[in-house]
């Protein structure tokens, strides 16, 4: 799991418009190496942090959650700084679990990786670590997250 051990963990966006906090661990954090997250981000990658809803404080204003189509077709609910645009987190068909952008994050380096994904689209220059889990495209939970983290999803169900 990933190696925070305080909390709240504070974050924003670029502007200072946005500040929010994570209340306490993720569930789960991935690092996503598919084509749309390239995109979406500009970069090689994108770490999220996938976290319950209530467990995400808004401290300071008011996010704008822009509907985009995921690779897949899905429909997935960004939410951005209405002023400078950065995506802070976003959902897809539940608004229960937020899926957190962790660079956004006072110190995302807190918040390492607990698997990297599509990695059969990732960067030929990326290296990854030899010991985190590594899957051609997603993986199944039950398989990869710990018990607590399936208990505290399945609580929100």
């Amino acid at each position: 799991m990933t190696s925070v051990t305080s909390f709240p963990q504070r974050g924003g966006c670029t502007c200072g418009e946005i500040r929010f906090e994570i209340t306490s661990k993720p569930l789960f954090v991935h690092c996503c190496h598919c084509r749309w997250c390239q995109r979406e981000t500009g970069s090689s990658f994108a770490l999220n942090a996938l976290i319950e809803a209530d467990r995400v404080r808004l401290l300071k204003g008011d996010v704008k959650v822009v509907n985009t189509l995921s690779h897949g077709g899905k429909v997935q609910k960004i939410s951005r700084c209405p002023s400078c645009h950065v995506a802070v987190w976003s959902n897809y068909a539940s608004n229960a679990l937020h899926i957190v952008r962790v660079g956004n994050l006072d110190t995302p380096d807190s918040m390492p990786p607990d698997i990297h994904i599509f990695t059969a689209t990732k960067q030929s220059w990326v290296l990854l670590p030899p010991d985190k889990p590594v899957v051609a495209e997603y993986y199944v939970s039950s398989k990869y997250w710990p018990q607590e983290s399936l208990m505290r999803r399945a609580a929100k169900r």
